[in-house]
């Protein structure tokens, strides 16, 4: 390894991996074999079980999408964020928890979530309202949909918790897209959820900023503050890359055709060339990262029953269908449906294939 790629290597981000351990469990729960699955994420089961060990956000995200799908679990990081212990979180949480009033908590939330995933940044607003925003760092947003289901429906859990008040957000956005909100998630949030918006988002109204906690220690939570600061001490503060930025802001122009490249330039603060000669400088072009998030988008996409073809050629900036299917059948040799098909098809027999030897599958909760 040069010392480009060490560079790039350790400036990948990383997390303590509580949701991958959390998915293991629920696989491990359903008899679906792991190493697989793991193995194709660029896990390894060593990992998994050693509490310790931090793993890279990529492929966190990339075992949640597996998991999901041989689980037959659509909602999967929503499921796993509704039930679990939230003081597995870890230190994070409990210097929130020792806060004396939840816009003290949120605030810290702001500044300590890289201790838990340095791939997500939360940002606390409390001018007009009490929102928090979630930003992928050094992380493609793309269509992940069960990591950002999963911390937004512990984020709403947390501040329930904390103020023993069923608290429910004045709004709630993401930039994935589902066909409309679960009647599951409408039940437990108590909001709709807006789809395909600009920004992951939860607000709630601006009185609960006040609002006390009852597990409030502010002896403790000075302390805790230390330990904090100093593991944050160690991480590396400017994370994002030329290529995680302009796939973001591409991910967010596709669905109104403007993602051109002078207009993605423009939003990046830089000259259409400036882009193009630090794109080469990564041995990367402006048209193959837009080719690769596309096709990308659309294999997400696609696994999601409840879309239609024609909306997902608009959300990936296709005024027309057969323009789509074309573009599709280039990058991949089939056609969406028939790569829908193929999907559906290998997700109703993956379960059994993946099951330990002598182990039977149970059904979902």
């Amino acid at each position: 390894m040069n010392v480009t790629d060490s560079m790039r290597f350790h400036s990948m981000p990383s997390a303590s991996g509580g949701i991958a351990r959390l998915v293991a469990a629920r696989m491990r729960e359903l008899g679906i074999q792991l190493a697989p699955l793991l193995s194709r994420a660029g896990l390894t089961i060593e990992q998994i079980d050693n509490r310790s060990t931090r793993l890279k956000v990529r492929s966190q995200i990339k075992f949640l999408e597996l998991a999901a799908v041989a689980s037959q679990d659509d909602f999967l990081g929503f499921h796993l964020a509704r039930s679990f212990d939230l003081r597995e979180i870890g230190l994070f949480y409990y210097v929130l928890a020792s806060s004396e009033i939840l816009a003290d908590a949120l605030q810290k939330a702001e500044r300590y979530s890289r201790i838990v995933n340095e791939g997500i940044s939360l940002r606390f607003n409390e001018r007009h309202e009490t929102a928090i925003t979630f930003s992928y760092v050094d992380v493609e947003r793309r269509s992940d949909r069960h990591q950002i289901e999963f911390w937004v429906t512990s984020l709403i859990r947390l501040c329930r918790q904390l103020t023993n008040r069923r608290l429910v957000p004045s709004r709630l956005r993401v930039m994935h897209n589902r066909a409309k909100t679960p009647a599951e998630f409408r039940s437990f949030l108590g909001c709709e959820i807006e789809f395909g918006s600009n920004v992951d988002e939860v607000a709630f109204p601006e009185t609960i900023k006040l609002m006390p906690i009852g597990s409030a220690d502010p002896h403790l939570n000075e302390l805790l503050i230390k330990y904090c600061d100093e593991a944050l001490a160690h991480r590396d503060q400017n994370r994002t890359t030329l290529r995680s930025s302009v796939e973001n802001a591409i991910a967010l122009l596709l669905p109104h055709g403007k993602a051109g490249a002078s207009e993605i330039s423009r939003r990046l603060g830089m000259s259409h060339r400036t882009l193009a000669r630090r794109l080469a400088s990564e041995g990367l072009t402006f048209s193959g990262i837009l080719d690769e998030l596309k096709v990308d988008l659309a294999k997400g996409y696609l696994t999601q029953g409840d879309l239609p073809i024609s909306q997902i050629a608009w959300l990936l900036g296709y005024r027309e269908v057969s323009a789509f299917t074309h573009a599709f059948k280039r990058w991949t040799g089939m056609t969406p449906r028939q790569s829908r098909a193929q999907g559906n098809a290998a997700s109703s027999s993956e379960p059994a294939e993946r099951s330990e030897p002598g182990t039977r599958v149970r059904s979902r909760r």
